[in-house]
This record gives structure tokens, C-alpha cells and sequence, in this order.
């Protein structure tokens, strides 16, 4: 009986043995953390644990270099910089040799730039300081200025030598291009000044390059009110042409403030989208116009740029040129008080009215 008992209690321990190891692969714990599979329930997960931040993860950097790509390419697209022929846009000759984030167009007439501005074909634009004006009120303040780039370029210049003083022009007639534009109302101011209005006959011819033959023939045409560089052709093409007056000198006389003859304008779309490439824009024109005023070879290069047609025009130009880059307040002053000067002698002649202060870039 106890034998049988003790067979019963062995084969019953064997049995539960069984049992109990037979149960154990089923367990669950040891193949619960899969972390490398992605959790197809995402709304029951915890979404402060770490693991589970990995699928979100790796979608977001493919939209941020895809914005990052079309951002970088859309601030590659070069800035359209549009500039006069002549002293306007001397200053921008090396711009390009500096950097490869603009196309720089150059054009023979004011209107030609009007055009591709209001037009939008143009982000910055070189042009006379009295037709910014009359863009920003054409536009309705669709444009700001942002800096000065020349000042006075006019010269009284003379086949002969019986002027010496601005007193010598009295009796004497002055040829001058420019009717309706800056030269004249400088002129007009100048002359004013100095008691000389009903004193001297002014004249004008409608071609500068006219006028200029007929300075260096000498005949009919003695005394010339021009820019440059056609001074320089001038009396490079004339021995008995020279330059008798400067327009600066005279006008320092008399006002506080300089001639302001071209400023670079923006096109305020561009302005507020873009506010960066304005300020390294402003960095770049003042680093061209320092290589213009000190470089060796800065006539070539202004000539190459195809700004002045020749190199010899274009070294003895250059000084006269009063080649400047002023931005800030220092412009503001000096912008505003030169279209007063334009205002008081005809308001047309800034398209009307004044501009109020938020014609001025001023960071």
C-alpha cells in the first residue's frame, strides 16, 4: 500500500513537471519590445516616449529639405539690377566681378528703365535722383531709394579761355542739354544764386552728342552746360576745349548740401520679401565703387562693363564722375533736400509731389 502510494505522489510530480515546461514558450515577455517595427496603433502610444517619436521623425526631414531646396534655389535666382549708361552707372563696374548673384542691364534712356520697373522686370534700378521721385509717385509708393551713387557730373565747359569766374558769364549764352530734367534746374538755380538769370541767354539742344560737336567745332557753340563723360570727350577731342566752371564748386556757394544726381531704387515687393539681399546688395556697390575710385585698372573695367565707350574717356572721367555710395540717414538728408531744390523750381519735375518718409530705406 505505502509502495503504491509513493508511485502515485512520483508520477504525479512528473506530471505537473510537464506541464509547467510545456507552458513556458508560450510566455509573451521575452519577445514584447520590437522597437525596430512601427507601432500600428500610433493613437494608444504614450507620445512623450522616446521610441515611438522615431517614425515622426523620420518624416519631417524629407519636407524640410525639400523646402530647404526650393528656398535655396529661389535665392539663387540673381537679382535684376538695371543701371544708365554713363555716371549712374559707373559705380556697379565690378558688381559682377564681385559676385555671381546678379544680372546687371545696362540701358541708354531713362524711360527704359521706367518701363522694366513698374513692369516688375526689375528688382534695383541705378537711375537720376528726380525720375525716383516720379517713379514712386507713378507707382503710389511702389518704390524706395536705398542709397546715393553720384553726385554733381555737370561742368560749364568752354571752346576758349575768357571764363574763369561765374561773373564771366554774364553777356554770354550757354548751350546745355537736359531741358525738363535735373541739369536744367541746376543750371537755373546756380544762375539764380548769383544774380545771372536775365544776365545770360540759356540755350538748349536736345542731343547731348550734338551739343558736344558742336562745342569741339567751335563756331556756333562757345560755352556747353554737359556731364560727364562727355566732358572728357570733349576736351580730349578739342585742344582749345576745356572745362572752365564745376557745377559742385558753384552749388557748394550757395547750398548746404551736395548736388545729388543718381540713386539706386527698389522695388518694394522685392523689398519686403527680400530685405537681406538689399543689405548685401548695398555691401557689394560699396565695395564696386571702392575698386572704381582706387583700382589701376578700373577704366578698363568700367569699360569692358560697357558703361563709358573708351578707355582713355573713361580714366579721365572717372574723378569727375563724384562716384559715392551713401545709404541711412546720411542719404535720406541728402536726397530729400536736393528734390526740394527740383520741387521749388518745378514740382512736376518729381512727379507732383514730395515723397514722405517712407521713400527711404533706412534700416
Amino acid at each position: 500500500m505505502k509502495i503504491r502510494k509513493l508511485l502515485l505522489f512520483v508520477l504525479s510530480a512528473i506530471l505537473l513537471i510537464a506541464v509547467v515546461a510545456c507552458a513556458k514558450p508560450t510566455a509573451p515577455a521575452p519577445k514584447a519590445e520590437p522597437t525596430s517595427e512601427p507601432v500600428a496603433e500610433a493613437d494608444s502610444v504614450d507620445p512623450t516616449e522616446a521610441p515611438q517619436a522615431e517614425p515622426a521623425r523620420t518624416e519631417k526631414p524629407v519636407e524640410t529639405e525639400a523646402a530647404e531646396e526650393t528656398e535655396s534655389a529661389a535665392s539663387s535666382d540673381p537679382v535684376k539690377v538695371a543701371a544708365l549708361v554713363g555716371p549712374t552707372g559707373v559705380g556697379l563696374a565690378y558688381l559682377n566681378k564681385l559676385s555671381t548673384a546678379y544680372d546687371l542691364s545696362l540701358f541708354t534712356a531713362p524711360d527704359q528703365v521706367t518701363a522694366k520697373i513698374v513692369n516688375g522686370e526689375v528688382d534695383i534700378a541705378a537711375v537720376p535722383i528726380n525720375l525716383a521721385s516720379v517713379l514712386y509717385n507713378k507707382t503710389q509708393g511702389g518704390i524706395s531709394v536705398i542709397a546715393v551713387n553720384t553726385l554733381g557730373v555737370l561742368y560749364v565747359v568752354e571752346n576758349g579761355d575768357t571764363v574763369h569766374t561765374i561773373e564771366d558769364l554774364a553777356g554770354k549764352t550757354i548751350y546745355a542739354a537736359g531741358q525738363g530734367s535735373t541739369p536744367q534746374y541746376i543750371l537755373e538755380q546756380i544762375l539764380s544764386q548769383n544774380d545771372l538769370t536775365d544776365k545770360v541767354t540759356v540755350t538748349y539742344i536736345a542731343e547731348t552728342t550734338e551739343l558736344v560737336a558742336k562745342l569741339i567745332a567751335g563756331d556756333e557753340v562757345k560755352l556747353a552746360f554737359i556731364p560727364e563723360p562727355q566732358v572728357s570727350n570733349a576736351c580730349m577731342k578739342s585742344e582749345t576745349t576745356r572745362v572752365a566752371l564745376s557745377a559742385n564748386d558753384l552749388w557748394a556757394q550757395n547750398n548746404q548740401a551736395d548736388i545729388v544726381q543718381g540713386v539706386y531704387i527698389v522695388r518694394n515687393d522685392f523689398l519686403k520679401e527680400h530685405p537681406d539681399l538689399i543689405d548685401q546688395f548695398l555691401q557689394d556697390a560699396a565695395e564696386s565703387v571702392a575698386h572704381v575710385l582706387n583700382d589701376e585698372d578700373a577704366a578698363a573695367t568700367v569699360v569692358e562693363a560697357g558703361i563709358i565707350p573708351a578707355e582713355p574717356i573713361a580714366k579721365r572721367a572717372i574723378p569727375n564722375c563724384n562716384i559715392v555710395l551713401k545709404t541711412g540717414s546720411e542719404m535720406q538728408q541728402m536726397v530729400s533736400a536736393m528734390l526740394q531744390t527740383l520741387f521749388d523750381a518745378n514740382p512736376k519735375s518729381v512727379g507732383g509731389t514730395m515723397p514722405g518718409d517712407e521713400f527711404y530705406y533706412v534700416p
